[in-house]
């Protein structure tokens, strides 16, 4: 497939005006806080997929709809069709939604500042990052918390608490060996060790295609969210959430949060980063050590994240703060935001009632079905704001309850 577009495939487009690129996934999560941000400023917003009709696609601030091949297909042929878009004269930056994104921006990184002003990491800080092994490492320099962290084949004492994850936030030749030029992958996959359990080694190595990780299991009290936007080192602007359902009882992504500031948090989230001299956005997931109250650090992921919705509802407006500094205009950017903004993701709520009822842990012991819905129903109350909801602009919500019914009911 190539990237194009026909005259049906554009909306509204503003005359004359500079362009973002935006790669969406089937999910409107990141997207449609940067499409609405944009468009209402008047930014002309390109959005590809290689969907045939993600839910942003309906939204009236999508002004132009791009055909993409899927990344974990070709992730060449995705990038060369990213490089296409980006070649027109119109397209002034683009803001990586996803990890896909986040590696061919850092990898060829020369091939698209021919055409774009970008802001991200060099690939050898975006190798600390997305090696969680570095990153164990660069937590250590900054003398900030983060897990005990070894590889399998490191690790032959299982009388402990542990966890057993990916290694790396994508998996792609440049940390893989066995993968070929053009592959990508996740594995995405935790399992929860109990105290004296050994696991089948081959069988994780070869189900997730590497060698993973070992970390010890951190008993929390909180899951928190720091976001920044960095310029080599020196924050622009930050922002943090308090997360108080994911999308399962057992972790996962924000689906019900609320806005922060703790002194503390800031601090070693910030130390972090600056040890990596990092530039272009960091969303970090901290968990709050259940014992010693300290922030201990999960993972980094150099993207725009899954709760940008609550996040620019406080009024930290990170896709604007890109195009800032994306186009010479940081000293425009007004870091602060509002306290105590609760937000929710309705189907990720939805996703959270049902883990209740079927995921499993051998650390977190699932809540009760009906206290879990009366906690839901006083926080729909409390703060009634809800992901992509918008009076004035109803296609993204309205497809996204379309597709959902389509795929569970055919």
């Amino acid at each position: 497939m190539s990237p194009g577009n026909s005259p049906d495939d554009t909306t509204d487009t503003p005359d004359g005006s500079e362009s973002v690129l935006l790669s969406t996934e089937l999910g409107p999560e990141s997207s449609y806080p940067c499409v609405r941000s944009l468009g209402t400023r008047g930014i002309n917003t390109v959005v590809a997929s290689e969907h045939a009709y993600p839910p942003v696609f309906a939204s009236r601030f999508c002004h132009e709809r791009v055909e993409l091949p899927p990344p974990r297909e070709d992730l060449l042929a995705y990038k060369d069709a990213l490089l296409e878009v980006a070649a027109r004269d119109d397209v002034r930056t683009a803001i990586p939604l996803r990890e896909e994104d986040a590696y061919v921006f850092s990898r060829y990184e020369d091939e698209f500042d021919e055409h774009l002003d970008l802001v991200v990491p060099s690939l050898d800080s975006l190798e600390r990052v997305a090696d969680r092994m570095l990153l164990a490492e660069a937590a250590e320099a900054a003398g900030v918390p983060a897990p005990e962290t070894r590889t399998l084949d490191e690790v032959d004492d299982w009388s402990d608490d542990l966890i057993v994850k990916s290694r790396y936030n994508l998996l792609t030749d440049a940390y893989v060996d066995s993968f070929p030029p053009g592959e990508a992958d996740t594995a995405k996959d935790v399992t929860h060790l109990r105290p004296g359990e050994t696991p089948d080694v081959d069988a994780l190595r070869e189900t997730m295609r590497h060698v993973p990780i070992v970390q010890e299991f951190v008993p929390k009290a909180d899951e928190y969210m720091f976001a920044g936007l960095y310029d080599h080192g020196e924050p622009l602007a930050t922002f943090q959430h308090r997360q108080i359902r994911g999308d399962s009882y057992v972790g996962g992504g924000g689906v019900y949060r609320r806005s922060v500031y703790i002194p503390e948090l800031e601090r070693v989230a910030r130390d972090l980063l600056a040890e990596l001299d990092w530039h272009g956005l960091a969303c970090i997931e901290y968990m709050q050590h259940e014992e010693t109250g300290e922030f201990v650090l999960t993972e980094i992921n150099p993207r725009m994240w899954q709760s940008l919705p609550s996040t620019v509802h406080a009024g930290a407006d990170f896709p604007y703060y890109y195009w800032l500094q994306a186009t010479g205009r940081a000293d425009e950017i007004d870091p602060s935001y509002e306290l105590d903004r609760g937000s929710h993701s309705l189907r990720g709520e939805l996703g959270y009632l049902v883990s209740v009822l079927r995921d499993e842990s051998p650390y977190v012991d699932p809540p009760g079905l009906v206290e879990t819905a009366r906690e839901m129903l006083s926080s729909f109350y409390r703060h009634p704001y809800f992901d992509y909801t918008h009076l004035d602009d109803p296609g993204v919500f309205l497809r996204g309850i379309r597709q959902k019914l389509r795929s569970r009911f055919g």
